[in-house]
C-alpha cells in the first residue's frame, strides 16, 4: 500500500456508509495521483444475469461528459458517411475498416457506431469487438440510421452501462477534476437511468451496494437506501 493510497483510507471511516453527497465530495479527497483521475462507480443488483429477462443493459448522455476524448468509428455507406463526418467522427467508412481490425488488429477507437445496412457485415467483428466490449449493440444507440446523432451523443459523453457476469455495472462518471458537484449531476443521471432499466423479473431489492472510487483510490461504499 502506498503513502497517498494509505493516506486516503485514513480519510474513510471504516465500514461507514456514505450518503451519494458525501461519497461523492470524498472521492475527489481520495483522489491524489499526479494526473486527473477517472471517477468510477460500482453497482452491485439484485438480478441474475444469467436470464434473459433479467438483463440490465442501455445508455445514457452525463449531463457533464465524462471527461475523455472520444473516438469514433462509423461503419457505414452512401449519404450517411458525409453526415458522419459532418458530426466529427473521426473514421468513416466500411469494408476498409472492418478488414483493417480484422487483418492488423487496429483498435484506435473508442466507440463503433453502425448503421443497419451494415450488421451483416458488423457480424464479422463479434468476436473481436464483443469481448473488448466494443460491439454496435441497438440497444446501447450506436446501431442507428442517425449516425450523426449517435456521433454527437458519444461526444457528449454518453456511456453504455450493463451488467457483468457477477451480476455488477462498472461505469465511470467523470474526473475528479470535475468536482463533487458535477460528479453528482453525473452520478444521479447514470443511476436514475439503471434504476428506470429495473427489469420486471427482479425480486427483492434491487440495488444490492454501490462503491464509489478514483483510478488510484480507495472505494467508498454509498448507503444505496439513498440512492432515488
Amino acid at each position: 500500500m502506498g503513502k497517498k493510497y494509505a493516506d486516503s483510507v485514513k480519510l474513510l471511516e471504516k465500514n461507514k456508509m456514505y450518503d451519494p453527497s458525501e461519497a461523492l465530495a470524498l472521492v475527489c479527497q481520495t483522489s491524489k495521483a499526479k494526473f486527473d483521475e477517472t471517477i468510477e462507480i460500482h453497482v452491485r443488483l439484485g438480478v441474475d444475469s444469467r436470464h434473459a429477462d433479467q438483463q440490465v443493459r442501455g445508455a445514457v448522455v452525463l449531463p457533464n461528459g465524462t471527461g475523455k476524448k472520444v473516438r469514433t468509428l462509423v461503419l457505414t455507406k452512401g449519404d450517411k458517411v458525409e453526415a458522419a463526418k459532418a458530426a466529427g467522427a473521426e473514421y468513416v467508412g466500411d469494408m476498409e475498416f472492418v478488414d483493417k481490425i480484422l487483418k492488423e488488429n487496429w483498435f484506435e477507437f473508442d466507440v463503433v457506431i453502425a448503421s443497419p445496412d451494415m450488421m451483416g457485415v458488423v457480424g464479422r467483428l463479434g468476436k473481436v469487438l464483443g469481448p473488448k466490449g466494443l460491439m454496435p449493440n441497438p440497444k446501447a444507440g450506436t446501431v442507428t440510421p442517425d449516425v450523426a446523432r449517435a456521433v454527437t451523443e458519444a461526444k457528449a459523453g454518453k456511456i453504455e452501462y450493463r451488467l457483468d457476469k457477477t451480476n455488477i455495472i462498472h461505469c465511470p462518471i467523470g474526473k475528479a477534476s470535475f468536482g463533487a458537484e458535477k460528479l453528482q449531476a453525473n452520478f444521479d443521471t447514470l443511476m436514475g437511468a439503471i434504476i428506470k432499466a429495473k427489469p420486471a423479473a427482479a425480486k427483492g431489492q434491487y440495488i444490492k451496494s454501490c462503491t464509489i472510487a478514483s483510478t488510484m483510490g480507495p472505494g467508498i461504499k454509498v448507503n444505496s437506501a439513498k440512492i432515488g
